[in-house]
């Protein structure tokens, strides 16, 4: 049963050493991020469930220890989802990488110091239907007694004309409706997000926020939006579920 969910954003930015000059302009976002993981660490679950959207080749099930890195930013800096497992020989070429959703994941656990349950990750397709993600939530809120979800993802990138996607008169209103949504804990709301408009809109995080939908049913969590906001552009969304 899910008992408890943080959502957090995913840009590579969020880490001090890929922001560089730029870092101190995210500081109230790290600060929400990492009250938002103290929600789950109160809750004291089984397990921990990191879901962030991938491209294909980051997409499916990563187990604790797998590794990710920020070396695409141009920063060598090499992060881990949760402990390592056993030995930690250097990493090979063929070994599976983290994608960067669960990459700014792992490091938000390791800058928080997480060590209150086993982890899992999730990468996840953008085309994934709606319907296909809240079957997804349930599966996940049924592995074990306590669960909690820590859900990676951007609202829409079309806020300014300097944004990845330009200006968009609709990702204001897109994201207010989200951000209402997360605030509330409004499962059906989640659930009814136009996935063509999200899509349009590149909001990264409405795969995720659906599977957190299914995930919730029947749980009786309550939400709270810590952090709003829309810097570079970006639709940028802090809240907890407990």
């Amino acid at each position: 049963m899910l008992v408890a969910a943080a959502v957090c954003p995913c840009p590579p930015l969020l880490v001090p050493e890929v922001a560089a000059g730029a870092a101190p302009e995210l500081n109230d976002a790290r600060a929400a991020c990492t009250d938002a993981l103290g929600v789950l660490a109160a809750a004291r679950p089984d397990l921990l469930v990191v879901i962030g959207p991938a491209e294909p080749s980051g997409r499916g099930t990563h187990p604790e220890g797998t590794r990710g890195s920020f070396h695409g930013f141009g920063v060598d800096a090499d992060v881990r989802l949760g402990g390592a497992k056993g030995d930690d020989p250097e990493p090979v070429a063929s070994e599976p990488r983290l994608p960067s959703s669960l990459a700014v994941a792992g490091w938000l656990l390791e800058h928080t110091g997480w060590s209150d349950a086993p982890i899992e990750g999730l990468g996840v397709g953008e085309p994934l239907a709606a319907e296909r993600c809240i079957e997804v939530g349930r599966g996940i809120a049924a592995r074990a007694e306590r669960v909690a979800l820590l859900v990676m993802g951007d609202a829409s990138a079309c806020r300014t004309l300097k944004a990845p996607g330009y200006l968009d008169e609709r990702a204001a209103p897109f994201d207010a409706a989200v951000a209402r949504a997360l605030g509330a804990a409004d499962v059906p709301a989640l659930k009814a997000l136009d996935v063509e408009l999200a899509y349009e809109l590149k909001a990264s995080g409405r795969a995720p926020w659906q599977i957190l939908a299914g995930a919730a049913e029947g749980a009786g969590l309550g939400g709270a939006l810590l952090f709003e906001d829309a810097p570079y552009g970006v639709g940028y969304l802090v809240a907890t579920w407990s």
